[in-house]
């Protein structure tokens, strides 16, 4: 392996690089209304199709009101696709949600939400409370995590057509689905060399003390399609990603990081970060690769290198070292779905090469 390793340096801010390039991969680079031979189409209102709920609700009582179970007797709908753009909105009969089990939403959270008030006036007419704050912070919600941009006048209109206000409440889920699926997955037995890492800069942390990065939910993953994209965009394989201003190192994506170097003194170890403030995820590769290191790598096998594993906190200025004074063996991240050698990102604008 010949690792490389990049930092921030002039890469600049990441989140708010790949906000920009979302944005402009979104855009239609046309006139509104055209039709998807000129580019993708955007949202659009005046398309709205309604279809008639012929089962309506009966008007709900106290207890449903309480308990925020009342919904409207239609939604509103409207899919994206990566290659047309918006499709056609319908208002259409509420009811559920159709997603595959392998929808981005359920594993890394990628969704935005907002609510916005409705009231009755005395002359029976409905005012909605600035409904136009509500659809700007919803579309700086959506490129935040990668999601299609829209126009959010269209997405206004939008809700003026549904009249009625929808309630939806912020509490502990009262029904849950478990379920259990299985996936193929594409063969790892070559693995590419000389992958790249982007170091991250403070314009965004993974996680923190205190946080859920120990935890395979789905906010774990989700906010950080967007570094990651822009990462992808400016030609490196992933992000790696640091703590305060220390450039403490966590993971590198949504993987576990490792070096194996030596120490000045000439010992040679393995060191990854330690599980203890929840900030990294406690991975079963990760834990049997310790294990691995520990049992067989102890030195009690002959004609295997014994090394010292080490579970603690390192930044970016030992990895820079490690490397300028030759004493970088090589890097890797582990998961489940990659466990292999690791070439190291680049600090201070300058490459990082192994000697």
């Amino acid at each position: 392996m010949n690792p490389s390793l990049d930092s921030p340096g002039t890469a600049g801010d990441l989140t708010s690089a790949g906000m920009e390039h979302t944005n402009t991969e979104n855009a239609a680079p046309m006139a509104h209304n055209a039709d998807t031979s000129e580019g993708m189409r955007q949202l659009d209102a005046s398309k709205l199709i309604f279809i008639r709920n012929n089962n309506p609700k009966t008007l709900p009582n106290a207890d449903e009101v309480a308990n925020m179970d009342a919904t409207t007797d239609h939604m509103i709908t409207c899919t994206w696709n990566v290659k047309t753009g918006w499709h056609t909105p319908h208002l259409c009969p509420y009811g559920p949600l159709m997603l595959m089990p392998t929808a981005s939403v359920l594993h890394y959270a990628t969704e935005c939400f907002e609510g916005t008030k409705c009231y009755r006036g005395y002359d029976g007419l409905l005012r909605l409370f600035r409904p136009d704050r509500n659809c700007v912070r919803m579309l700086g919600s959506a490129q935040r995590i990668s999601l299609p941009s829209f126009d959010p006048k269209e997405l206004l209109k939008l809700i003026e057509a549904l009249v009625k206000k929808p309630s939806i409440g912020v509490n502990k889920p009262r029904d849950a689905l478990l379920y259990i699926i299985a996936l193929q997955f594409p063969i790892l037995d070559e693995a590419k060399s000389n992958m790249k890492l982007l170091a991250s800069r403070d314009d965004m942390v993974r996680a923190w003390p205190g946080g859920f990065g120990f935890a395979t939910v789905g906010a774990n993953y989700g906010p950080g399609f967007v570094a990651q994209a822009e990462a992808k965009h400016r030609g490196y394989d992933q992000v790696l990603w640091f703590l305060d201003q220390q450039n403490e190192v966590t993971e590198a994506g949504a993987s576990n990081f490792f070096v194996v170097w030596k120490t000045k003194e000439g010992v040679l170890q393995l060191v990854t970060v330690p599980l203890t403030d929840g900030i990294i995820l406690d991975g079963v590769t990760r834990r049997s690769v310790l294990d691995l290191a520990r049992t067989r790598l102890d030195g009690s096998i002959g004609g295997l290198v014994a090394l010292e594993v080490e579970e603690r906190k390192f930044n970016m200025a030992e990895v820079e070292e490690a490397v300028e004074e030759g004493r970088m063996i090589e890097t890797f991240v582990a998961g489940t779905a990659v466990g292999v050698p690791f070439p190291l990102p680049r600090s201070d604008e300058r490459q990082l090469t192994m000697r």
